[in-house]
């Protein structure tokens, strides 16, 4: 089996790093009511109370890591080349769950399919082929499950930007939207 070091490749994902032992302390707003795919109702400005993501997002932080995706061997699943996931490697990975993988020295990302033995990880990309998890004659070990994506909404030009002690603030121009007073 595959081991974690240095020279492995990040081929579909790029290290971030482990997460800090110390929480933010900023917990933002969370609303009361769901938000509407449909047709909004007027009531949902209620706020109920905050939500700390680090807590909602990472129950377990010394098992925790972060990656950003590169290429699109996932796309169809809903993740997105750039996207940040949020993987924890103290969850046994089983069928139907998106994994990290160490394959032949290099990172991949995949879900893993199958009801029995032999597994496979498979990318949401057809014209990627399977990788067999028992494979006598490849190097592979499941590194952790993706637990969360973090995905960008907000076209690149219109990201929101913060400077440390100061408010957000987005680009100027005509693509930059005025909110409402």
């Amino acid at each position: 089996m595959g081991r974690l070091d240095n020279t492995a490749q990040r081929a579909d994902l790029r290290w971030l790093g482990a997460l800090s032992d110390e929480a933010s302390g900023e917990a933002l707003p969370l609303a009361l009511e769901s938000v509407a795919a449909g047709f909004p109702s007027p009531a949902d400005d209620y706020v109920e109370a905050s939500i700390d993501l680090n807590t909602a997002l990472v129950p377990r932080p010394t098992s925790t890591f972060l990656m950003r995706v590169e290429g699109d061997a996932m796309q169809a699943a809903g993740i997105q080349h750039g996207d940040l996931l949020v993987i924890d490697r103290s969850v046994a990975a089983r069928p139907g769950c998106t994994v990290v993988a160490i394959h032949e020295g290099r990172f991949v990302l995949r879900q893993l399919r199958g009801e029995r033995p032999p597994w496979h990880l498979v990318a949401s990309d057809p014209a990627i082929p399977a990788i067999r998890v028992d494979d006598p004659g490849g190097e592979l070990l499941i590194w952790g499950v993706v637990m969360h994506a973090v995905h960008h909404l907000l076209p690149r030009r219109q990201r929101v930007t913060r400077s440390p002690g100061s408010e957000a603030t987005a680009p100027a121009g005509p693509w930059a939207q005025t909110p409402p007073p």
